[in-house]
């Protein structure tokens, strides 16, 4: 994390596309322009420069001979009037030149007097003559070419990472899209916006999507029609079960290992009820389709309810406030929850120093809903995985203990449903679960 902190951009290069193509395109271009610009430079400091030798050299004689011997001056001035070049005159008699007020010409090759420099002349009378350019009209030219020059290239740059940009958006599409699918979303598929290879990439997203929808639809009901077919023979069964012992002391045959037997039975029958009304529960909460028959309800009232309907909650500490406001609440569905997150506590409270605590508290736009109980708790690596289906500790896999996994599963769908969020944390000792219920 400190280094995505200390070298952002760096971090975000690495991490985008789009910058990365830009990056290249620049570095293309300004490849391109350097190869372009060395080229025609050597070009034309080699086969120019062969083919203009000879005329230049011709030229300057004619212009030394126009000066005379020794050199006039006035010639000289009027020479470097007429035409941009600059002329220094050194010799035993005339020593001159024409723009004195360019000192950075002096160190120019054309002012050193070397024999072979092709653009010096001497004369009979031991004169030297050197030329070199003047002030022109367009002297100042290169510089504002420079600056449009470079005013077009951040114009292309912009242009490109605009057109980079378009052309990758799909890309921003596709991963909405996909972290839409992800949390069980499908009825805004990928929009097309074009017909290249990423716009295929997004159909075959949106179709990959729309059969795991359908299979998701397919188990659904898969799980509702058995969870629905098994609940008739499971009633029969209990019922043939709890009609076992009147059927035993009529015949004299009822001992106490029949009684273990049919409590047994009982309890296994009870469980898988239990589960199949869970399950039912669960898929029905579950589709985006699911609806709640809201009321106006005294949460605190409810929660007495369902603590007065479980005898094994006898012992449960309530910290109710006085006056809390009405909510629209599906009471079935709270009840649902509150059973299953008391079942929850007590399970893990056997060995607790204290008993676990239902505790309701007016919030800001709601009510908290808090239970908490004081049993050993879990590791904090598990906890972000309480609400997921299925998922048991390792203490809840004991037979003895342990539920399948479906209860804070639930208790979150139930809590989704009515537009909040199960909050699980560790108390030391103990585990607390809020929610809040806004009104």
């Amino acid at each position: 994390m400190k280094k995505v902190a200390r070298h952002p951009w760096r971090h975000r290069w690495r991490h985008s596309l789009r910058l990365r193509l830009i990056t290249v395109f620049v570095l293309l271009a300004l490849a391109m322009g350097v190869v372009f610009l060395g080229g025609m430079q050597r070009a034309f400091s080699t086969g120019w420069r062969d083919a203009a030798r000879p005329l230049i050299t011709d030229y300057m004689d004619r212009l030394v001979a126009e000066l005379g011997t020794p050199p006039d001056v006035g010639r000289a001035q009027a020479l470097a009037t007429r035409l941009p070049i600059a002329i220094r005159i050194a010799g035993p008699q005339v020593n001159w030149q024409s723009h004195p007020d360019r000192p950075d010409w002096r160190n120019r090759p054309a002012f050193e007097g070397r024999a072979s420099d092709w653009l010096s002349r001497s004369t009979a009378d031991g004169h030297r003559v050197s030329f070199g350019l003047g002030t022109v009209a367009w002297q100042g030219g290169p510089h504002g070419i420079g600056w449009i020059t470079l005013a077009l290239l951040l114009a292309l740059i912009a242009a490109a990472y605009v057109y980079v940009r378009r052309l990758l958006r799909p890309l921003d599409d596709i991963r909405a899209g996909a972290e839409r699918f992800g949390r069980g979303v499908f009825d805004a598929p990928i929009p097309l916006r074009r017909r290249d290879e990423l716009g295929d990439l997004a159909q075959r997203i949106n179709t990959m999507a729309h059969d795991i929808e359908g299979m998701l639809d397919a188990k659904r009901g898969l799980l509702l029609a058995l969870s629905h077919e098994l609940r008739s023979p499971l009633t029969r069964a209990r019922l043939n079960a709890e009609l076992l012992p009147t059927t035993a002391q009529g015949t004299g045959a009822a001992t106490g290992g029949g009684n273990r037997e049919r409590a047994a039975l009982l309890r296994d029958l009870g469980e898988m009820r239990d589960l199949i009304s869970d399950l039912l529960e669960s898929e029905r909460l579950a589709s985006p389709h699911a609806a709640l028959q809201r009321e106006s309800s005294d949460l605190a009232a409810l929660v007495l309810e369902t603590v007065a309907d479980l005898p094994t909650a006898a012992g449960v500490v309530l910290d109710l406030a006085p006056g809390l406001p009405l909510i629209a609440l599906d009471r079935t569905r709270m009840r649902l929850l509150l059973r299953n997150l008391l079942d929850n506590a007590l399970r893990y409270s056997v060995d607790a120093a204290q008993p676990p605590r239902i505790a309701l508290t007016r919030e800001a736009g709601g009510v908290m809903l808090e239970v908490r109980d004081f049993g050993p708790g879990v590791d904090a690596t598990q906890l972000e995985r309480l609400t997921e289906p299925f998922y048991r500790t390792d203490s809840a896999r004991q037979r003895a203990t342990g539920g399948v996994g479906l209860g804070l599963y639930l208790c979150q769908l139930v809590a989704q449903a009515h537009g909040s969020r199960l909050e699980v944390r560790r108390c030391e000792p103990g585990l607390s679960v809020r929610l809040l219920l806004n009104l």
